[in-house]
C-alpha cells in the first residue's frame, strides 16, 4: 500500500453516498481553473455549498415541500408538516383515513385552520420538550390500544381490554410510545377510575401527588411478554386465554425465574417465562406470598415461537409474615417492583434501543455544536423527533445499511408495525426518496439504480431488448451493456423496467445523508466509530473509560470551518476511490486542488491571525486533511517516478506546515528525491536542515543524520558532524543458522522450529532463547506489551481532567495523546507516577490498575494478549529505573515512539527471591535489514541500560 493511504482511509471512515456538491465537482473537472470557491464562501446557509439543496428532494419528495418550506401544525393530529399543498393534502388523506383526531369540536375540512409552526432551536431542553409535547398528542391514540403498562377496570380481571380511558399526569409518562392508565384505591380497598384527563405540559401539585401515590396502590396490571416460549403438543394457544404464573427457584440459569402456565390445561403445560428484569423484582414478593398474580394472553405472536404479549394483574395481599416483619422492608420490595415495571426495559422493545441511541446522538450534537448548523438544518433535524416510532426506526435501519437503494418488498422488521405509513412519513419529511414509475429519469442515477437488480433480473430485461450480443453473464458486463443501451436510446425506459422488476425502492435523501454524516462525525470525532459503538457497550463487549468532559474551546469555531473540513474529506474520498479505479487523471486533480487549497488557507490564516484553539485540534482542520492528501500524493508521484512533482509538493508542505511531526518524513523524502534528480548538494542541505529541525524526530532524524554523513564527504563538507560517533555505534548481534523452507522474494520465511513444527523467524528465535540461549521466557509483541504497560501504569495520567481533551463518551484516549501537549499539560502528574515507578512501586501500581480497569478499552492496552502474570514478571525483571526512562519517552512523544520497538521481550528469574533480568531482541530473517526507526529504538534502549541485541536468522552454509 502507498505510504499515507492507510491513514487517509481511517480519516475518511464511512464513505458518503451522496454525489459530490456542484462546486466541488466543478473544481475537480479538468476544465476548471484554480482557485475554486471554498465551501464557506459558496454556502448559502442551507447546505454544504449548494444553493439547490433546499429543493433537493425533488418531485418525489414533495416538490415545493422541500427542506426550505414553512412548517404548519396539522389540525387533525397536531403534528408538524411542511406547508406545501402536496404535503398537506397527502398528510390529511392519511391522517383522516387513519381515524386520528385531536379535537372533538372539529366537523369538516372547512373548519380547519393551519397555523405556522416554527420549530425552536433544538437545544437539549427544547428537544426534551418536543418529545413531551409529542407524547401529549399521542396519548388519545394510545389509550385505545391494549398496550398500557398500568391498567385497571372497575372489576379487575373481568375485562380483557387491558386499558381504561384514564391517564396519569405527565410525570408518569416515560416514553412517547407508551400509555399509562391510572387507578386510585378507595377507602374500602376497591379500585375506582380516575376521571379522563389530558396530560399537562407542566406537572401541577395534584399531578405530583398522583405520582407519589403510585407506590401506595394495591393492584397493578403489567403488560409484558412470555419469553423462552414452549408448546405442549395438545395445547392450542388462544387469544384471551387465561394464564397463571409459578416460581421456579430451582432453575439452574436464573434462581428468580418465574414460569408461565396455561390455566386451561394441566399444571405441567408451561408456555415459557417472564422476562428476567420483571422476574427479578417480582420473585421476592411471590416467595413471601406478598402478592397474588393472574393474567391472560393479549394477542397471538406473528411467528410460531415468537414472544407472546400478555397482561398480568399483581395484587398485594397481607400475610402473617408481613404482619410480623418490617413494614418498611415489604414496602421497599413493592416500590422496587413498581419502579422496575415503569422502567424502559419493559416499555420499549429491545430492538428499538438503536432508535434511542440515534436520538441521543442527535440531541448531544445539537446541544454542543448548534452554532455550525443553519436554521434550515436545525429545523430539519428537529423534525426527526416529531416522526412516529415506526418512521424513526425505519430510517435508522436503512441509514446503517450499505444501500443506497432498498426494495420495499424486502424490508421487514418486527418492531415496525406499519411500513407503508413509515415510508410515506419519511418521504413527506424529506428523509428518504423513492424510486417508482412516477420519478423523472433525469433525477435518478441509473447506474446506482441498476445495483438493486439481481443478475437474473438484468438478464430478463436484456431479453426484452433488441440487440446482437447476448453473451455477457457477469454482473459488471450486464451493467455496462444496459447502461450503453440506455445512453444510445435503445432502452430509454430502463428506469421503468427496473421498477417493474423491483417494485418501489427507497433510499436516504441527500439532505438527510449529509446531515447525519455530519452528526455522526461530530459525535464520535472520527471516521472509525458509528452507531455500533452503542451496541457494543450495551451487550458488554466494550467498556469505555470514565473521565470528565471539560470543554473550554470549540473544535470548529465557525460554520465555515466545518464546511471546509467536510469538503476536504470529500476530496480525500474522491482520491481514495480514484486510486481504487486507477483513475490517475482524477488523482492528479485531487492533488492539485489540495495543493491550491492548502496554500490559500495558510495565507488567510496568517492574514487574520485569530486566537488559535489547542494545537491538538489541528487534526479537525481542512489544511490538515489536505496535507494528508498531499502526503499520499507524494507516494503516488514517487511510484510513477515523477520526482519533479513530488519535490514541488514536498517543498510546499515544508513551507506551509511548520508544526507537525510529519516534517521528518517530508524532509527525508525531499532529500532522497533530490538525489534521484542528480542534485546532491541540495539534497545534503535539506538533510542538514532537517537534522536540526525540532519537529523532525526519531527514525526520520536518524535517517537524515546518516544521509548527512554519507553525502558530506570532502570536498563537499570537511567538518564531521557532532552526532557522527553516536550514529556509527555498533549494535550487538548474534546469529542462528536454519534452512528456510521457502526462498521466494517478498514471502515470509518459514522454518522448522526446535519442536519440529513450522514457524516464522520470531517463533524460531523464541524457541532458541528458551532452549539453547539460556532458559529465557518471552513474547513476540514488538511494541504491544510496552503500550499495555504504559496504559496501565499511566492510566490516571491519560484520563486526568484536562480541558478539551475529552469531547465524547466514546474515546479510548485523550485527543492530545499523540501530541506534545500531552506531557506538557500533565507534567507534574506524569512525573509523580514516574517517580513511584523509579522507586520500585511499578508492580503494585500494575496490579491495582489491572484490577480496577480490567476489560476497559484504552489505547494500546491489550487485555487478552498479555496476562497479569507476564506483565508482573516483565516489570519486575526490567527494574524501576529503566522502566521509568522508557515510559517517560512514550509520555513526551507517544506518536513518534509507539512503533519500531524490538520484536521480542525476554525475561528470566535468577533466584527464588524474585531477582531477574530482561533482554530485548530484534529478529531479522534472511535479506532483512534494520529500519531507521528500529535502529533508533535500539540505540535509545542501550542508553537506558537495557540488554539489546539483533538476532539474525541465516540460511545454513552450503558444504563444499
Amino acid at each position: 500500500m502507498l505510504t499515507g493511504r492507510e491513514s487517509l482511509v481511517r480519516l475518511i471512515g464511512r464513505r458518503r453516498r451522496s454525489p459530490l456538491p456542484a462546486s466541488l465537482a466543478a473544481a475537480l473537472s479538468p476544465s476548471s481553473p484554480f482557485p475554486a470557491a471554498s465551501p464557506a464562501q459558496a454556502d448559502d446557509g442551507v447546505g454544504t455549498g449548494e444553493a439547490a439543496r433546499a429543493a433537493e428532494a425533488g418531485p418525489s419528495s414533495g416538490g415545493s415541500g422541500g427542506v426550505g418550506a414553512e412548517w404548519v401544525s396539522c389540525p387533525v393530529c397536531g403534528e408538524s408538516i411542511r406547508g406545501s399543498d402536496y404535503c398537506v393534502n397527502t398528510h390529511l388523506d392519511t391522517c383522516l383515513t387513519r381515524g386520528t383526531k385531536r379535537k372533538l369540536t372539529q366537523s369538516t375540512l372547512l373548519n380547519f385552520r393551519f397555523s405556522k409552526k416554527v420549530p425552536p432551536e433544538p437545544t437539549s431542553n427544547s428537544l426534551n420538550n418536543e418529545v413531551e409535547t409529542r407524547n401529549m398528542k399521542k396519548v388519545d391514540e394510545s389509550l385505545s390500544s391494549d398496550q398500557a403498562l398500568f391498567s385497571v377496570d372497575s372489576d379487575i380481571g373481568s375485562s380483557k381490554s387491558g386499558a381504561a380511558n384514564v391517564s396519569l399526569p405527565g410525570c408518569l409518562i416515560p416514553d412517547i410510545s407508551e400509555t399509562i392508565s391510572a387507578f386510585v384505591p378507595s377507602n374500602n380497598g376497591a379500585v375506582e377510575h380516575c376521571s379522563s384527563i389530558m396530560l399537562p405540559t407542566v406537572a401541577t401539585s395534584d399531578s405530583i401527588d398522583a405520582c407519589a401515590n403510585i407506590y401506595t396502590r394495591t393492584t397493578v396490571a403489567v403488560y409484558t411478554v412470555i419469553v423462552g416460549r414452549r408448546f405442549h403438543e395438545n395445547i392450542e394457544l388462544r387469544q384471551d386465554a387465561g394464564i397463571t404464573i409459578l416460581r421456579d427457584p430451582q432453575n439452574a440459569k436464573d434462581p428468580d425465574a418465574i414460569k408461565v402456565l396455561y390455566a386451561a390445561s394441566e399444571s405441567d403445560a408451561m408456555l415459557g417465562y417472564l422476562p428476567r428484569e420483571l422476574a427479578k423484582v417480582l420473585a421476592p414478593l411471590m416467595d413471601k406470598h406478598y402478592v397474588e398474580c393472574e393474567g391472560y394472553v393479549v394477542s397471538l405472536p406473528e411467528q410460531h415461537l415468537g414472544n407472546v404479549p400478555i397482561q398480568i394483574t399483581v395484587q398485594k395481599c397481607e400475610t402473617d409474615t408481613q404482619r410480623n416483619g418490617d413494614p418498611k422492608y415489604w414496602q421497599s420490595l413493592w416500590e422496587n417492583f413498581i419502579s422496575t415495571v415503569k422502567s424502559e426495559y419493559l416499555q420499549r422493545p429491545s430492538s428499538a434501543r438503536y432508535q434511542t441511541n440515534f436520538n441521543l446522538m442527535i440531541s448531544d450534537v445539537m446541544a454542543n455544536h448548534t452554532h455550525v448548523f443553519s436554521d434550515t438544518e436545525k429545523s430539519f433535524l428537529a423534525s426527526f423527533k416529531l416522526l412516529s416510532d415506526d418512521a424513526q426506526r425505519l430510517f435508522v435501519r436503512i441509514y446503517t445499511r450499505k444501500g443506497p437503494w432498498f426494495r420495499k418488498s424486502t424490508i421487514s422488521y418486527r418492531e415496525i408495525a406499519d411500513l407503508d405509513h413509515a415510508i410515506m412519513e419519511l418521504k413527506l419529511a424529506g428523509y428518504i426518496n423513492t424510486l417508482s414509475c412516477t420519478v423523472d429519469p433525469s433525477e435518478c442515477d441509473t447506474k446506482v439504480a441498476l445495483d438493486v437488480l439481481t443478475v437474473p433480473e438484468m438478464k430478463e430485461i436484456l431479453k426484452e431488448l433488441p440487440k446482437d450480443d447476448t453473451s455477457c453473464t457477469r454482473r459488471h458486463e450486464l451493467v455496462s451493456t444496459l447502461l450503453s443501451l440506455y445512453h444510445n436510446g435503445t432502452c430509454a425506459s430502463l428506469l421503468k423496467r427496473i421498477v417493474k422488476q423491483t417494485g418501489t425502492c427507497i433510499k436516504i435523501s441527500k439532505m438527510a445523508d449529509e446531515l447525519l454524516w455530519r452528526i455522526q462525525r461530530l459525535f464520535f470525532l472520527n471516521g472509525d466509530q458509528d452507531l455500533s459503538s452503542f451496541l457494543l457497550v450495551e451487550i458488554g463487549v466494550v467498556k469505555f473509560p470514565e473521565y470528565a468532559c471539560s470543554t473550554s474551546h470549540r473544535i470548529f469555531q465557525e460554520r465555515g470551518d466545518l464546511l471546509e473540513y467536510e469538503e476536504a474529506i470529500r476530496v480525500a474520498q474522491v482520491m481514495d476511490e480514484s486510486l481504487d479505479d486507477d483513475n490517475m487523471d482524477l488523482v492528479t486533480r485531487c492533488i492539485d486542488l489540495s495543493e491550491n487549497r492548502l496554500c490559500t488557507m495558510r495565507k488567510q490564516e496568517n492574514a487574520t491571525s485569530p486566537q488559535h484553539p489547542p494545537l491538538f485540534f489541528s487534526r479537525f482542520s481542512a489544511s490538515w486533511v489536505y496535507s494528508k492528501i498531499l502526503t499520499l500524493g507524494v507516494s503516488v508521484y514517487e511510484r510513477d517516478r515523477r520526482y519533479e512533482d513530488a519535490i514541488r509538493i514536498l517543498k510546499i508542505l515544508l513551507s506551509e506546515v511548520t508544526c507537525d511531526i510529519r516534517r521528518g518524513y517530508w524532509t527525508l523524502r525531499l532529500s532522497v528525491d533530490l538525489e534521484h534528480m542528480g542534485r546532491p548538494n541540495e539534497s545534503l542541505s535539506i538533510a542538514e536542515g532537517g537534522a536540526i529541525d525540532p519537529w523532525v524526530r526519531v527514525g526520520s532524524k536518524f535517517a537524515l543524520q546518516r544521509r548527512v554523513l554519507r553525502l558530506s564527504k570532502p570536498p563537499r563538507r570537511w567538518k564531521v558532524p557532532s552526532y557522527a560517533s553516536y550514529v556509527k555505534r555498533n549494535i550487538k548481534e548474534m546469529s542462528i543458522e536454519r534452512r528456510p523452507l521457502n526462498c521466494e522474494t517478498g514471502a515470509k520465511n518459514v522454518f522448522y522450529g526446535y519442536d519440529g513444527e513450522l514457524c516464522g523467524v520470531e517463533q524460531l528465535a523464541l524457541q532458541y532463547y528458551a532452549d539453547e540461549g539460556g532458559g529465557w521466557q518471552g513474547t513476540h509483541s514488538e511494541g504491544g506489551i510496552w503500550m499495555t504497560i504504559f496504559g496501565l501504569l499511566m492510566w490516571d495520567v491519560m484520563f486526568a481532567d484536562i480541558q478539551d481533551v475529552f469531547q465524547s463518551k466514546f474515546q479510548t484516549a485523550p485527543l492530545d495523546l499523540e501530541t506534545d501537549d500531552f506531557y506538557k499539560s500533565r507534567k507534574e502528574l506524569a512525573e509523580s507516577q514516574l517517580k513511584k515507578i523509579q522507586d520500585g512501586m511499578a508492580e503494585e501500581m500494575l496490579i491495582s490498575s489491572w484490577e480496577l480497569n480490567q476489560g476497559t478499552a484504552c489505547r494500546g492496552v491489550n487485555w487478552d494478549r498479555h496476562s497479569l502474570t507476564d506483565l508482573r514478571a516483565v516489570v519486575g525483571c526490567i527494574g524501576g529505573h529503566r522502566l521509568a526512562l522508557l515510559l517517560r519517552h512514550l509520555a513526551v512523544d507517544y506518536r513518534s515512539w509507539s512503533s519500531g520497538m524490538p520484536d521480542l521481550l525476554l525475561w528470566r528469574f535468577l533466584d527464588e527471591r524474585g531477582g531477574g533480568e530482561a533482554k530485548l531482541v530484534e529478529v531479522k530473517g534472511p535479506r532483512d535489514q534494520l529500519s531507521e526507526q528500529q535502529r533508533t529504538w535500539i540505540l535509545v534502549l542501550m542508553d537506558f541500560g537495557f540488554d539489546v541485541e539483533v538476532c539474525k536468522v541465516s540460511p545454513v552454509a552450503k558444504r563444499r
